[in-house]
């Protein structure tokens, strides 16, 4: 008698696991297609050449294409926090609020190339710009830009610029079609009329 209950109960414990493995495996099918249509990043149909490379963001060093900016005029900068020119970053994020609905993207590249004017983390950086001059506008991971291992933009800025970054803050702007224009040097204040004017004439082209 106690044998049989045993063999009873042992039935009954089997039974009771399995439909709630089969309620589990309906679960999980369920959820599995939700995941399966994830939206996917964006790829850009015509990415040009100049903008076809990828960079670690600044404040988390995840990486990004710069096709995700194709269609843009981009303002390149090669920037560093201890520069004395690190007053321009107040000009550039207005720039960048004023213009960015219009095509404008500010591209930032923090480089110690030049007197190692910039912090060695990317934190310190971020936080620098964040907390000083509300920096909104895209930054990347610190870089070389000059020298004998500039990074594969500038390599490509320089030769389509026949100009290379002489020092810190330096400026390329390149057009819609993903095209280098102009270079500038570290003093071109980012509020300059000319200047300014370079990148309107660059917003309006089609």
């Amino acid at each position: 008698m106690t044998q049989r209950f045993e063999i009873r109960r042992f039935a009954l414990a089997a039974g009771t696991a399995l439909m709630a493995l089969a309620g589990a495996e309906r679960a999980s099918a369920q959820v599995a297609p939700a995941q399966a249509s994830a939206p996917q990043a964006p790829v850009a149909a015509n990415c040009a050449p100049l903008l076809n490379k990828t960079f670690l963001r600044l404040q988390d060093e995840k990486p990004q294409s710069l096709c995700q900016y194709s269609g843009k005029v981009i303002l390149v900068v090669n920037t560093a926090s201890k520069c004395g020119f690190a007053g321009q970053f107040e000009g550039l994020e207005a720039l960048y609020a004023k213009y960015k609905d219009q095509g404008l993207v500010v591209l930032g590249f923090p480089s110690a190339d030049f007197m190692s004017q910039e912090y060695e983390t990317g934190k310190q950086i971020a936080d620098f710009c964040q907390n000083n001059y509300g920096v909104k506008f895209p930054m990347f991971a610190k870089t070389h830009v000059s020298g004998d291992n500039p990074n594969p933009l500038y390599v490509d800025l320089i030769k389509a610029t026949g100009t290379k970054p002489k020092w810190n803050f330096y400026k390329y702007l390149i057009g819609r079609d993903g095209k280098a224009l102009e270079a500038y040097h570290s003093g071109t204040n980012p509020k300059d009329a000319s200047f300014v004017a370079d990148i309107e004439k660059a917003l309006a082209a089609k």
